[in-house]
């Protein structure tokens, strides 16, 4: 995997090879972690089902803010100012699930902040299609997250076990997306860092 120079600027980003599969790892356990409790848990509640999905769009918004610089995007360009608000409306969303407990806030909640989210990364996956090291998974992501945001709104009926399926499924799928993407980015850092010391 070859990494671009550092192009840094508004138009452009490089990723910091050493740690940017650091935060894609703890996204892709987030994600994988919430994907399992959707699947063992069979009797969920309208609260469990807030605190549950609050959370997960919590860790992720928080991951996600925290991978900014690593991925090569500054928080002061346009790229990373649509991360940066990616992110916060994650954050938002996943607190306003935990205190607001309910089957159509939560089709609703989530669906926005995953949606929104999966617009970021489409337009990132388009804009730095072959410049950057995680414009496939950022496309990838993209759509999963747009048919998970969207399959959201036709299970509010069904209530908190459904629509944790459907979040759940949305959120495994793009877990082992990301944790294949980090395990490779790990694989070529430590593979980089051997070559620097030989």
């Amino acid at each position: 995997m070859t990494f671009p120079p550092n192009l840094a600027g508004a138009d452009s980003a490089a990723a910091h090879p050493l740690e940017l599969w650091k935060p894609v790892l703890l996204r892709a356990l987030a994600a994988l972690a919430f994907g399992a409790v959707t699947i063992f848990w069979s009797t969920p509640s309208e609260l469990g089902m807030g605190v549950a999905g609050g959370l997960y769009l919590l860790a992720t918004g928080a991951v996600l803010f925290w991978g900014i610089p690593p991925a090569g995007l500054r928080r002061d360009a346009q790229p990373g100012r649509i991360l940066s608000a990616a992110a916060s409306i994650l954050i938002g969303a996943g607190l306003t699930l935990m205190i607001l407990p309910g089957s159509l806030l939560f089709a609703v909640i989530a669906a926005l902040g995953i949606g929104l989210l999966a617009a970021a990364e489409l337009y990132f996956g388009l804009r730095f299609r072959r410049r950057h090291v995680l414009a496939r998974d950022w496309l990838t992501s993209g759509v999963i997250g747009l048919g998970t945001a969207i399959a959201l709104s036709f299970f509010v009926s069904l209530g908190p076990h459904a629509l944790l399926g459907v979040a759940g499924g949305g959120a495994i799928i793009s877990g082992v997306l990301w944790i294949l993407a980090g395990l490779s980015l790990r694989h070529d850092a430590l593979k980089g860092a051997e070559k620097a010391v030989n």
